[in-house]
């Protein structure tokens, strides 16, 4: 469990609860859900490379610190990870945006691949993948064994809720790869869903249930 990473900030914890809640609205589920993502934002994105430019103040000249958003890729999983997406871009606007559609087929959990779009020069690029759950991890797994095929400089994978079985799934897969995520739940039940989790986070995000 050592390339996991729970995000445990009180604000985080606080939004998530709220989430959870049944009786939250669509509108308040997906501002609820750009609020946190841009909070995990600052935590994931904890150890990017900086570079040194002159900036002038209204004092003097300096040098100062920037970081190069262009190098960096926020990969969405369709369709639900586009929930996370917006609240990542919020704080990092500079970011380049990729796009991997699956879903998963409900009879087998495995997932299908029906859409693959990434930013060129993708070996000069750090990724940061965001999909809202990840449960049986196998939609997870596929969209980074694609990724991995373009040779990025690094993945990192962004979540709200993961579980045990997830977490397993995902390191015997790519244990290079850090897992993000607010929260550890119980375990997964016999539909692939986390417990206690919070639904359907697709349905949750675009009124869909």
């Amino acid at each position: 469990m050592s390339n996991v990473h729970v995000i445990d900030h009180p604000l985080v914890q606080h939004k998530l609860t709220l989430m959870r809640n049944k009786e939250a609205s669509t509108n308040s589920f997906r501002r609820l859900l750009g609020e946190l993502a841009s909070l995990m934002t600052y935590e994931i994105t904890r150890d990017m490379a900086l570079q040194d430019i002159e900036v002038q103040t209204p004092l003097e000249t300096m040098t100062a610190k920037v970081i190069d958003g262009k190098k960096l890729v926020f990969v969405s999983i369709l369709r639900a990870g586009n929930g996370i997406l917006e609240g990542m871009l919020n704080v990092v606007p500079g970011a380049r945006v990729g796009h991997i559609g699956l879903y998963r087929d409900p009879e087998t959990l495995k997932p299908v691949e029906y859409y693959f779009k990434m930013p060129s020069e993708m070996t000069e690029r750090d990724v940061i993948v965001v999909d809202p759950m990840l449960a049986t991890g196998n939609s997870a797994i596929a969209a980074i064994d694609k990724l991995k095929s373009l040779n990025p400089k690094s993945i990192k994978f962004v979540c709200l809720l993961t579980c045990p079985e997830g977490v397993a799934a995902m390191q015997a897969a790519h244990p290079d790869v850090a897992i993000y995520t607010a929260s550890i739940d119980r375990q997964l039940n016999e539909h692939g869903y986390i417990l206690p989790g919070l639904g359907d986070a697709g349905d949750r995000i675009f009124g869909t249930q």
